[in-house]
């Protein structure tokens, strides 16, 4: 189970583990959190006390002061795992949905005619609809688009990046995704 690392204005910046969120409430660097605390590390007895010294790690945590991250100026970065997420595994062109091995990155504009390797000129296509397609336009192929690519947001990066997201989590961060995205369908 991860946790997810806020700054102090509540911008996502990392997914990092349990261990290293401990590392920040032990050095006091947590601003506020949210929901429900969802690991509890214990550590050592105190000489003085006795007691046990024990941490509750929340499953989202904002960090003090300024945390060095560009992600929120920055395209998130385009890999096929997130590409296929975003596109809920759909083929864009026949509109069946396929288990990941048999989808491919598919370029409207294929990058042998100048086409970007980019989230806006890539969408997901079955092995079959990519193959007829080929070196074409979809036009020029006579296949029409389903659905059109869209560059996800921050808040919908950290979800497409496919970990094992808690309710607090997926709540806080599709507070933030457009109604329009297809991950609210």
């Amino acid at each position: 189970m991860d946790v997810l690392q806020l700054d102090i204005s509540g911008r996502p910046q990392a997914w990092i583990t349990t261990k290293e969120a401990a590392v920040i409430y032990a050095s006091d660097g947590v601003a506020w959190t949210l929901g429900s605390p969802c690991h509890v590390m214990r550590g050592g007895l105190q000489r003085v006390s006795g007691l046990q010294s024990r941490i509750e790690v929340h499953p989202i945590i904002a960090v003090r002061g300024a945390v060095p991250s560009r992600a929120w100026r920055q395209m998130p970065a385009l890999s096929n795992h997130k590409l296929f997420a975003r596109d809920r595994h759909v083929c864009a062109y026949c509109g069946h949905s396929f288990h990941p091995d048999d989808l491919t990155r598919e370029h409207i504009i294929p990058t042998s005619r100048g086409g970007a390797d980019s989230w806006m000129n890539c969408i997901t296509a079955c092995r079959g609809c990519n193959g007829r397609k080929g070196n074409r336009l979809p036009e020029e192929a006579r296949m029409s688009l389903l659905y059109l690519p869209y560059v996800p947001n921050l808040h919908e990066d950290m979800i497409l990046r496919g970990r094992r997201i808690l309710v607090d989590q997926m709540e806080f961060l599709l507070a933030s995704v457009p109604r329009s995205s297809r991950l609210h369908a």
